[in-house]
């Protein structure tokens, strides 16, 4: 019988719904360890993760502790699917697969985080930078939007673990380059359509509803920060200083 995996995770960024996504998708049986932002770079996960950066997974079915959530996709995707799910094994569309997926961990998660840092977490506004990492993250909407052009998915006929992927990020676009949460996906009809076709599936809309029972437990606010605080920058000086981020309602 398989045990459960424990998935460590802090609820409020994407990377961390990107594994629950794919372990929803095969059914694979999964215990959330839910901890603090506050708590990332300090032990127990420190030791789990000596990068301090969420997810991690720890398997008991095969003693394997692994982070980075591609890692952790191409693990899971590998090793508990064995109807083959989201996944091909012929050759071109096997690394076609990855290829995806290795433009999404280089050319949508660096380009969005760094996006989203200097439009709403840097302390000073820098022009040169926001205008430099929102045309990356149109820049790339625009690759995704021309290779979709009379496509459904990403590689062959079938949603796929690639696919899968890149809604985490891109459902927070709004929130990344500010802008209205109607309008996040203007001029890449493409993605847009594609988008929706992720976050229609029962996988998708279980993450969401684990994420907002999460987050409340914690007592932050759908963005990620503690309610009370006004500010994700007034949020990191506060925990940079060691002061109390205790929610207040």
């Amino acid at each position: 019988m398989t045990k459960p995996i424990r998935l460590w995770l802090t609820p409020p960024g994407p990377n961390p719904w990107k594994v629950v996504v794919i372990l929803e998708e095969l059914q694979v049986p999964y215990e959330i360890k839910s901890f603090k932002f506050d708590d990332v770079k300090k032990k127990p996960f420190i030791d789990i993760n000596p990068n301090g950066r969420v997810p991690a997974i720890e398997d008991p079915n095969h003693d394997l502790t692994l982070w980075e959530s591609g890692a952790i996709i191409t693990y899971l995707i590998e090793q508990y699917n064995p109807e083959r799910l989201l996944t091909y094994d012929t050759l071109k569309e096997k690394h076609h697969l990855n290829q995806w997926l290795h433009f999404q961990m280089s050319g949508q998660g660096p380009y969005w985080g760094t996006a989203g840092w200097f439009n709403v977490l840097h302390q000073e506004k820098l022009p040169s930078a926001i205008e430099r990492y929102n045309a990356q993250v149109l820049r790339v909407l625009g690759v995704l939007d021309k290779w979709l052009e009379g496509k459904e998915w990403l590689v062959g006929d079938k949603i796929t673990y690639a696919d899968l992927a890149w809604a985490t990020w891109n459902d927070r676009l709004d929130s990344v380059i500010l802008c209205p949460a109607d309008n996040k996906f203007e001029g890449f009809p493409n993605v847009e359509a594609w988008h929706e076709r992720m976050i229609s599936r029962p996988s998708w809309k279980k993450a969401m509803e684990i994420r907002a029972r999460l987050m409340d437990e914690q007592g932050l606010t759908w963005e990620g920060r503690p309610k009370g605080i006004a500010s994700h920058a007034e949020y990191e000086a506060m925990i940079n200083a060691g002061e109390d981020t205790t929610p207040k309602e």
